[in-house]
Order: C-alpha cells, then sequence, then structure tokens
C-alpha cells in the first residue's frame, strides 16, 4: 500500500483512434471533433437499452475486481501488488465507465424533460384554443337562442286570417306576387291592413261618439218631458179614487195586504213595496205577505187621551208601587234591555222559490227603538235531505246568509248610534240577541231603504225607495245563488264524508281516467284548530280565513302517502274560491314552506281553480278541486326518484305520462293535465 500511495496519478487523456495530432487540426476538424465529443450529440446515437447492458456489465466486472482484490490483500503476498494494481487500474477505467453513463442518464432525463414541457405546452395551447372555441360556440348558440325567442310586439295583435287578408285587402297592400312567397313581407302586408283598418274605426268610432252626444242630449229633452208629467198623472190618479172604489176592484187579498201595510213601519212598507213591485215585474216566483199582529201595531200609533190626567194617575200608582215594592236593579237592567230591543208587532215575509222548487223563506223585522232591520232564515227543500255531519252548518240561520255582500256577517249593528243606547243599558253587543231577533244585515237595511253613513254625521235616518229599488235585484240574485250553491254542497258533502269525489260527465276531461289517490276523510273543523295548524300560517296572515268563514280537513291517501288538506271555504262560494294549504306526510312532514313542489300543488287549486269551474255557476269547483289534488298527489308520488339504497321495486310506479319529469333548479314536477293528449306539463 505505501509503494502504491508513493506513486504519482497519470494525468487523464481521452483518446481517439485513428485521429490526427492536436498542433495539425484545421477548422472542419474541430467541428469533427465537437461532434464527435459532444455527448449530447452521442446521445442520440446511442441505444439506451445498450446503456443499461454496459451498465449492469461494468457493475458486474467492478464486483469481481473488488472480490479479486479482496482476496489477493487477504493472501498477504507481496508479489500480488502487481495484480492488485492492474485490478485497480481496470477498476478505474470502469468507474470512468459508469461516470460516462451517469452523465449520458443525466442528459436523457433533461432531454426527457424539455421534450415532455414542450408536449405540454402544444397541449396547454390547443387546450387553450379548444375552450376559446366553446366559448364562441357557447355565445353563437345564446345568440341563436335569443334571436328565435325573440317576440316582436307584433305577435301580441290579432290579426285577421290569411283567407280573409287575401280576400278583403286590396292588391297594392297583399301583393300576392310576394307576399305568398315570403313570409316576412307577407307579415308586414297584413300589419298594413291592421293599420288601415284601425284607422277607419277610429273614424267611425269618432262618428259614433258625436252620435251619442246627440241621442244623449234628445233623452234629456224627453226626461225633462216626462218629469214634467209625473204631477199630472198624480192629479189624475187622485182624480180617479173615487171612480175605483165604486168599481170595487177585484183584488180582495192585495187589497187587504196594502190595508195592512198602511200600519207598517216606514223600513218594512219599503221593503214590502219595492219586492211585491220585483215580484209582479221581474220574478213571478217572489212571494211577499205581511204577517203579525194588526190590532198592536195600531195601538202604537193611537194618540193618548187625557195625557194630563193619565200621568198624574201613573204618578200615583209609581207612588204605590214603590211603597209596596221596590224592584231590584238587575231586574230594571232586563226589562230596559227588552223594551230597548222590542220588535214591531208586524214584519214582512218574503219567499224564494227555486226551479228545483226548494224554497228560501226570509222574516224581516223592525227594532223600532234602534231603528235597524233583522231578518231570520229558513229553508224548505222539495225532497227530505239527509244532513251529514260535516253540512252541520250550510243551512243553519247563523251562517247561510254571512257574508252575502262581502264582510257584511250581520253580528254587529249597522247604526252607530246604538252603541251609546247599548252603553245605557248594559248591553256589551246585539251578537247576544241575534238568534232571538235576528240578524241585522247590512243589505237588510238596504232593502228597507235604511242607510247609515260613517263617514259623515246624520242626525235622522229615513226609509228610501230609491235604496231599496236599487239593491233589490242584485239582492235577490244573490240570495237564490246562495241558496243553491249551499244545497249543492250539502249533496257533495254527502259523497265526501263517503269516500267519494263526484266528478259530473261536463268535467271528466279535466282529469286522467286513471287516478289512484282517494279521498278517506272529510270533517268539518273549528276556526281554532284551523289557526293552530302550522301549515296555515300564511293563509292567516294574508287575512284569507276568517272567524265568518267554514273549515273543513281532507285527507287523501296512497300507499304510506298521506296528505291533510285543510280548506277555507268563503261564504261567497262559488264566486269566491275556497282555499286549500296543504301537508304532505311521507319520508317527513312536507309543506309550501318546505317543499316547492307542495307550493306548485296549492298553485294547481288555490290559482288556477278558473280551470276547475265547470259548468256555471260553478257548484263543482270544490269536488273539482279535491279531485285535481289527488291527480297531482299521484304525478308528485310517480315523478319522485327512487331511493337506490331501498331494496325491492318503486312504491309508487310511475302511471302518468310525463314530457318532463323535472324542470329547473327547483326540480319542479309536470302537474298540469293535457286533455286529449293524456299527458302532463309543466305550466
Amino acid at each position: 500500500m505505501s509503494s502504491d500511495s508513493s506513486k504519482k496519478r497519470k494525468p487523464k487523456v481521452i483518446r481517439t483512434d485513428g485521429g490526427p495530432q492536436e498542433g495539425k487540426r484545421g477548422k472542419a476538424d474541430a467541428d469533427q471533433d465537437a461532434r464527435y465529443y459532444s455527448e449530447e450529440g452521442e446521445v442520440d446515437l446511442r441505444d439506451p437499452i445498450k446503456d443499461y447492458e454496459l451498465y449492469k456489465e461494468t457493475c458486474q466486472e467492478l464486483q469481481r475486481l473488488m472480490a479479486e482484490i479482496q482476496e489477493l490483500k487477504s493472501k498477504g503476498v507481496k508479489d500480488n501488488a502487481s495484480e492488485i494494481d492492474e485490478r485497480r487500474i481496470q477498476s478505474c477505467v470502469h468507474f470512468m465507465t459508469l461516470k460516462k453513463l451517469n452523465r449520458l442518464a443525466h442528459i436523457r432525463l433533461k432531454k426527457g424533460r424539455d421534450q415532455t414541457h414542450e408536449a405540454k405546452q402544444k397541449v396547454d395551447a390547443y387546450h387553450l384554443q379548444l375552450q376559446n372555441l366553446l366559448y364562441e360556440v357557447m355565445h353563437l348558440q345564446k345568440e341563436i337562442t335569443k334571436c328565435l325567442e325573440f317576440k316582436s310586439k307584433h305577435e301580441e295583435i290579432e290579426l285577421v286570417s290569411l283567407e280573409e287578408f287575401y280576400r278583403e285587402a286590396p292588391p297594392e297592400i297583399s301583393r300576392p306576387a310576394i307576399t305568398l312567397a315570403e313570409p316576412h313581407q307577407q307579415t308586414l302586408a297584413r300589419l298594413d291592413w291592421e293599420l288601415e283598418q284601425r284607422k277607419r274605426l277610429a273614424e267611425k268610432y269618432k262618428e259614433c261618439l258625436a252620435n251619442k252626444e246627440k241621442i244623449l242630449k234628445e233623452i234629456e229633452v224627453k226626461k225633462e218631458y216626462l218629469s214634467s208629467l209625473q204631477p199630472r198623472l198624480n192629479s189624475i190618479m187622485q182624480a180617479s179614487l173615487p171612480v175605483q172604489e165604486y168599481l170595487f176592484m177585484p183584488f180582495d187579498q192585495a187589497h187587504k195586504q196594502y190595508e195592512i201595510a198602511r200600519h207598517l213601519p216606514p223600513p218594512l212598507y219599503v221593503l214590502f213595496v219595492q219586492a211585491s213591485a220585483y215580484g209582479q215585474a221581474c220574478d213571478k216566483k217572489l212571494v211577499v205577505a205581511i204577517e203579525g199582529s194588526v190590532e198592536e201595531a195600531k195601538a202604537l200609533y193611537k194618540p193618548p187621551e187625557d195625557s194630563q190626567d193619565d200621568e198624574s194617575d201613573s204618578d200615583a200608582e209609581e207612588e204605590q208601587t214603590t211603597k209596596r215594592r221596590r224592584p231590584t236593579l238587575g231586574v230594571q237592567l232586563d226589562d230596559k234591555r227588552k223594551e230597548m230591543l222590542k220588535r214591531h208587532p208586524l214584519s214582512v215575509t218574503v219567499d224564494l222559490k227555486c226551479k228545483d222548487e226548494n224554497v228560501l223563506h226570509l222574516t224581516f223585522y223592525y227594532l223600532m227603538n234602534l231603528n235597524v232591520m233583522t231578518v231570520k232564515t229558513k229553508v224548505t227543500t222539495a225532497v227530505e235531505l239527509t244532513t251529514p255531519i260535516s253540512a252541520g252548518d250550510l243551512l243553519s240561520p247563523d251562517s247561510l246568509l254571512s257574508c252575502l255582500y262581502p264582510g257584511d256577517h250581520g253580528k254587529k249593528t249597522p247604526n252607530p248610534a246604538n252603541q251609546f243606547q247599548f252603553d245605557k243599558v248594559g248591553i256589551v253587543t246585539l251578537s247576544d240577541y241575534v238568534t232571538e231577533l235576528g240578524h241585522p244585515y247590512v243589505w237588510v237595511q238596504k232593502l228597507g231603504g235604511l242607510h247609515f253613513p260613517k263617514d259623515q254625521p246624520q242626525h235622522m235616518v229615513t226609509a228610501d225607495n230609491s235604496l231599496s229599488a236599487s239593491h233589490m235585484e242584485m239582492t235577490v240574485k244573490l240570495l237564490r245563488t246562495r241558496l243553491q250553491s249551499r244545497l249543492a254542497l250539502h249533496k257533495q258533502f254527502a259523497s265526501l264524508e263517503h269516500g267519494v269525489v263526484p266528478v259530473s260527465s261536463e268535467c271528466q276531461h279535466l282529469f286522467p281516467s286513471k287516478i289512484v289517490s282517494r279521498l278517506v276523510k272529510w270533517a268539518a273543523i273549528p276556526y281554532e284548530d284551523y289557526a293552530e295548524l302550522p301549515y296555515t300560517r300564511d293563509v292567516l296572515e294574508a287575512g284569507l280565513a276568517e272567524d265568518t268563514h267554514l273549515y273543513y280537513m281532507a285527507l287523501i291517501e296512497r300507499g304510506t302517502a298521506k296528505l291533510q288538506a285543510a280548506v277555507v271555504l268563503n261564504p261567497g262560494y262559488s264566486t269566491l274560491p275556497p282555499i286549500f294549504s296543504l301537508c304532505l306526510n311521507w319520508k317527513g312532514e312536507r309543506t309550501s314552506s318546505n317543499d316547492d313542489n307542495i307550493r306548485a300543488m296549492e298553485s294547481e287549486v288555490n290559482v288556477s281553480y278558473k280551470e276547475l269551474w265547470g259548468p256555471k255557476p260553478g257548484y263543482q269547483l270544490l269536488t273539482n278541486q279535491l279531485q285535481r289534488l289527488c291527480m297531482v298527489l299521484d304525478v308528485y308520488l310517480e315523478t319522485e326518484s327512487h331511493d337506490t339504497s331501498v331494496e325491492g321495486p318503486k312504491e309508487f310506479p310511475q302511471e302518468k305520462m310525463c314530457l318532463r319529469l323535472v324542470r329547473g333548479p327547483t326540480r319542479m314536477k309536470p302537474f298540469k293535465f293535457n286533455y286529449p293528449q293524456g299527458f302532463f306539463s309543466h305550466r
């Protein structure tokens, strides 16, 4: 080892076989050397697999040489030094080969990375070009969609048909040779013709207005003539009274009624006269009569005889009675209340007969001290009805005529002065006595010619014939409509309580032929129970549910799904539709507050109710709404996505044909039924 360490290392020389000497190289030789000695160029010429095989062979040779050197050193023979040096030189040559292979590997790695980077840049450039092209495509698609969905103002104008256009329009406007081949020119020509027609109609409208003004002036002249004629007719009628008495008119019953009518108070008299006149002129099925004691009525208007003597005698009697017995304060208040609420002995009865021989009996009373009128009702049917449990309030006197006009529930007195009279005798409100006295509806006061304005004070309210006449026809129609609607509901409730939703043949096209969901319960509920339901809060806050309305609960089932429907029935049904609030119990509780599709189901019956009116006057609206609820419940359940975590078949297989199961980000379901195609679509 000492001899090996003393030896100097020889300088490394890179040799080339057959190459010229360094001093004699020219420029071409230098380029050739650069080509031969450039390892980067050599990498392209060498085979990586062969280099790998060379690397393995070199490593094996190194292992072998190291093992031989170790073996020679372990023998400790001095003659082996030359062999060790020879093997050491061979090992150094192999190390140089490994270094060169290492450099070639690093050069290959660098070139591979550079090639990968270049390829990645090309891919990124192509990807960027692709994104730009996709964005341009999307932009062009949006522009195309805008162009296709563009709606011009002329589309809202109802133009005449093409046949009528070519038949009536002049050739200079229609231009058949051009417009028949070009739809755009055809539309422009039709618009020109529409403009011409509207100009003509505008001129005709001005002419009609001028004629109207002329006719109005003629009417005013004739009115003045008729108004001047009225006093003359009155004088003639007055002069003919002796002749009428002499001839004895044959209308005995009418004459008796008119004789009794003289003793009616002014409001009842106005009602009697106007109702009789309307019955004779417009409604032969309206019967008016007067009931009550005529003698008591006459006694009310007899002048007192010897008033001073009576007053003195009454004072003496009062002194004697006070000495004998002093009435208590409660008895005095009761007597004062009875006197305050005293009715006139006579009353007017009005019987309204319908086409099906059902009769609405109205009895009108007049409270003399309160100066208001009241009415009591009774219904007589041609056929005896079986009263369902839920129909108990339909024909009851308290709710039958409630809100005949909006807001007129008949529980408060319409006369503002009555409240001060009530305070004197301890009456809190008139609603405690309506069962005995009748309901003081506002329309009852108007039929009697009474009007109590709230915005301006009025000391004395008198009966007005013109007020009664202006409200008579509308009120009679409303009364007859109310009776018919309540009788129709009465009949429908009998079917609903048995789980049958009656649908007439005229309304069959509104629903599919097969509806699986069924009504299993229909019951009336009080207002307090309705107000406690959590899913009716929106209806209450909107002021659409009052204590004068009727409330019902419907239960619709299909399989494990149960749909509860809280129904608000306005007294003005069917002019005012019922309002439904829904709650679906299926995989949790679903209401309009947490499920947009439940809100859409409510909209189908509450907003789109005009489709369900059926034949006029629309008494089948409620049953059609319930049938639509069953229909939309089927659609809701059948279009619900199947839970893949649950084994077995889908609980509600799809039986309804739908164009699209869901739409939009809210996943709205198709609830609109299209007849006669028979499929469901979105609104």
